[in-house]
């Protein structure tokens, strides 16, 4: 199966004894075609396709979905430029996940892997069928290219995820082998599992590092087949795909044509839905779920409305303050502040009941802390004692805050007193410096002006000036590049198994670089050493309480505003397709859909005014 492997290690061994060493130790390592983080893969190695999956399900149709606002680049891996959505279709990974299980990977361009016992290496076997879109051979340089490209040339977060990857080689034409730091991150080799493979030839004479609208080059199960700037994107399925049989695809990559239409304004987006031009809306406002699908079309049953739950922890949504502007740098300050979102109000005025509050960053997992801390915790936490306020020790989480506002405000009043402001004319202002307290609230969406408004009007009661800046989508982007705001709502979304992502939400080395996912700013070494020991824990245990210890720090700093979450997603969709049921447990997987003929000719006709 492996071309020239043989003649590969034969060199290796008469060039180096260090070669023949690794190249024995190999030649040792069964070849699977699965890893699991935490034992073995839930799947045998000879499962035809994933269970949830209809693999007889029929191909065609088209499945158009809204985007918001606009784009101008096809490279969805660098800085600069606004990627369209929808990009990954048109590239493979080493392997795929199983959505159905917590973490996960079976083979997909990788026939086979082979993982050192010590985690210290590991190798993967492309498989010689591998094909890129315009029927070139994927090899092991194209692999090795795409991981050295996407860590020193893509998006900040790829050096953090490769950050223990200590090199990369072609060991022949089918196989690339990659060698681990002594001490690495658990889950690294289903990190590289994810590495999405890039044609190295078709980069040559090109830049990656600059925006482009060109129907970039893939090996996955589609292809661009028409952009739009600004306003549309098309991938057509790829009839010829080299991987459209194996166990990984079967009964995925149904439909034939992804249509991805941008619409500057969630409302018009909706309208959009309503008249059938978009076939199915992801809703992210509890009033419109509530009051916004009452159409015809819904009361003659022709639009389905679903809330899909998944196994992942709901992570963390929040007011994100910038720890970057000097007002924010007291904790009594960031503390007071969150003194002043009253969640029961808006939830009952605005969700109709609909939320649950935030208020761990693993919410809704084994991983969010509670309590006071327990042994396991003291052990990572007692040696930075000094670093961490005395309380984190000593009062339970969650943290015990008055319920009612006027208390809650009289609270953060006194908080701001102590941190060294008082209220003159109606105005917080530093004694100091004479100073008023203002900021500003950055946002991209009129819909969530109304969910920002009641915090100000709450801080205005202390004095605080708030107001809010709401600006186009690439505007935003750009200024959230360069971390120019007061605060944003933001989010740190968790999975089952967080790993090395996790560095780039919260360490130093992340803070100053542009795009990053450290939106807060932190620069906190007891925080830094948290997120290690996270990364490196060596079994279920360890990970648990490694989060346990980093969301209990997170927690006390009071760096954001959590705000709500709901336990699913909810899904509003023309009735002409057909999906798995019951739907995988961690993740909802859009690929395993089809369209269903006979329905869809049914809405068709009704949309056309022919029923």
């Amino acid at each position: 199966m492996l071309r020239n492997r043989l003649a590969a290690l034969l060199a290796a061994a008469v060039l180096t004894l260090p070669g023949a060493a690794l190249a024995a130790d190999a030649a040792q390592v069964p070849t699977v075609r699965g890893l699991a983080l935490y034992g073995k893969p839930a799947l045998p190695a000879d499962f035809k396709y994933f269970p949830y999956v209809n693999p007889d399900a029929p191909k065609g149709g088209e499945l158009v979905r809204a985007a918001q606002g606009s784009f101008d680049s096809t490279n969805p891996f660098i800085i600069k430029g606004t990627p369209a959505s929808g990009l990954m279709a048109i590239y493979d990974t080493l392997m795929a996940s199983n959505p159905d299980e917590p973490f996960s990977m079976y083979g997909l361009l990788a026939s086979g892997i082979r993982l050192d016992p010590e985690r210290r290496w590991m190798e993967f076997d492309i498989d010689p069928a591998a094909r890129f879109n315009d029927g070139t051979p994927v090899t092991a340089d194209d692999v090795v290219f795409s991981f050295r490209l996407l860590r020193d040339e893509g998006q900040p977060f790829y050096a953090g995820y490769y950050a223990d990857v200590t090199s990369a080689q072609a060991l022949d034409e089918d196989t690339v082998r990659f060698e681990f730091a002594a001490e690495n991150s658990r889950e690294l080799p289903l990190i590289l599992g994810q590495l999405p493979v890039l044609p190295k030839d078709y980069w040559a004479t090109r830049d990656f590092t600059a925006p482009t609208l060109d129907k970039l080059l893939g090996s996955g199960p589609y292809r661009i087949a028409e952009v739009v700037p600004g306003q549309r994107i098309v991938y057509q399925r790829v009839d010829d795909y080299w991987g459209k049989d194996l166990p990984v695809n079967r009964g995925r990559y149904n439909i034939d044509r992804l249509v991805f239409d941008y619409y500057r304004d969630q409302s018009v987006a909706l309208e959009a839905f309503k008249a059938g031009n978009v076939d199915m809306r992801i809703e992210s406002s509890a009033r419109n779920w509530a009051t916004a699908y009452d159409f015809p079309a819904v009361a003659d049953g022709f639009v389905e409305k679903m809330l899909v739950t998944d196994g992942q922890p709901a992570g963390m949504q929040a007011y994100v303050m910038n720890l970057r502007r000097d007002k924010f740098q007291d904790v009594r300050v960031r503390e007071a502040i969150n003194l002043a979102f009253y969640f029961p109000w808006l939830n009952e005025q605005l969700f109709y009941g609909a939320y649950e509050r935030t208020r761990s960053y693993f919410e809704g997992s084994d991983m969010a802390a509670g309590g006071l801390p327990g042994d396991a915790e003291l052990a990572l936490l007692e040696p930075y004692r000094e670093q961490l306020p005395e309380r984190l020790f000593d009062e339970p989480l969650p943290i015990e805050q008055p319920e009612e506002l006027r208390p809650r405000l009289r609270k953060a009043l006194g908080l701001l007193r102590d941190a060294g402001y008082e209220v003159q004319k109606g105005q917080l202002v530093d004694r100091k410096t004479g100073q008023p307290f203002t900021f500003e609230v950055l946002l991209y969406d009129t819909q969530f002006e109304r969910i920002v408004q009641p915090l100000l009007q709450n801080l205005e009661r202390i004095g605080i000036q708030g107001r809010i800046r709401t600006v186009d989508v690439n505007q935003y982007l750009n200024r959230l590049r360069n971390f120019d705001y007061d605060m944003i709502v933001g989010s740190f979304p968790q999975s089952a198994n967080p790993g090395n992502e996790q560095r780039e939400y919260w360490t130093t080395a992340y803070a100053d670089q542009p795009q990053s996912r450290n939106l807060i700013g932190l620069k906190d070494p007891v925080i830094d050493a948290l997120v290690e020991s996270l990364i490196r824990a060596d079994s279920r245990q360890a990970l648990d309480t490694a989060a346990k210890a980093l969301d209990r720090v997170l927690r006390w700093g009071f760096y954001v505003i959590p705000q709500f979450h709901l336990d699913g997603t909810r899904i509003a969709v023309w009735d002409k397709f057909g999906y798995p049921q019951p739907f995988p447990q961690y993740t909802l997987d859009l690929d395993a859909w089809w369209v269903d003929p006979q329905r869809a000719k049914t809405i068709n006709q009704r949309q056309n005014g022919g029923g």
